[in-house]
């Protein structure tokens, strides 16, 4: 049976339990969090199972990431709106999930009442965007040319990537591992991974690297 007007069913996903608990915690009266999934699979069937009104999607997770879970539930006939809430504010992120279907996109830095309010424009069907991101997204559509094949960043994980982009913006390992929800050893470890894929020496060519890429 669905809520009274105002009060949007939601479903949170996104692989940290941390981070789902703290945006339950800021969330607005008028969300209702009926559910939570942590990787593709398990979004899949709860998301069958609940049918909420606005899907809280991470981009980045265990079993293909947000675009696979755009795929599986659009493609069956879900009418089921998606926002995409991620660490991430690379380009080909929020270009892939919004081509997958997903009514917005926003980023991890949002306050709760922007969230709410984001949720809540989303469930009436508009589509939102955190300021910088919507530039992206315009620019996208506007071409039909390919994005150029870049065989170094292609080899590079997503979550490398995030580490990469802030790698480069100045962020101490320790402020990464706080912003991705990882522990500083596992920094450590996909910087060391980065460098060698790479063929690069030090965190100052890696910035260096990513800037020339236009990643920051």
């Amino acid at each position: 049976m669905r809520k009274r007007m105002g009060n949007i069913r939601v479903l949170i996903v996104d692989d940290h339990r941390l981070f789902r608990s703290g945006v339950r915690a800021e969330l607005g009266d008028s969300i209702e969090v009926i559910g939570e999934a942590e990787d593709v699979e398990s979004a899949v069937r709860t998301i069958a199972e609940l049918q909420p009104d606005v899907v809280l999607l991470d981009v980045h997770m265990p079993g293909g990431g947000g675009q696979e879970v755009l795929r599986r539930v659009l493609g069956a006939g879900s009418q089921v709106r998606f926002l995409a809430l991620s660490v991430s504010d690379a380009a080909e992120d929020v270009i892939g999930v919004i081509r997958g279907g997903a009514r917005g996109y926003v980023t991890k830095t949002i306050s709760g009442r922007e969230l709410t309010d984001a949720i809540r424009r989303v469930a009436e069907g508009d589509a939102v965007f955190s300021p910088r991101l919507a530039g992206f997204v315009l620019d996208a559509f506007a071409s039909t040319e390919a994005p150029p094949i870049d065989p170094e960043l292609d080899s590079l994980t997503q979550r490398e990537r995030e580490v990469l982009r802030l790698i480069a913006r100045g962020y101490a390992y320790k402020e990464i591992a706080k912003e991705l929800f990882i522990s500083v050893k596992t920094v450590e470890t996909h910087v060391s991974s980065v460098l060698r894929k790479l063929q690069l020496s030090n965190r100052h060519e890696l910035s260096r690297w990513a800037t020339a890429r236009r990643l920051v």
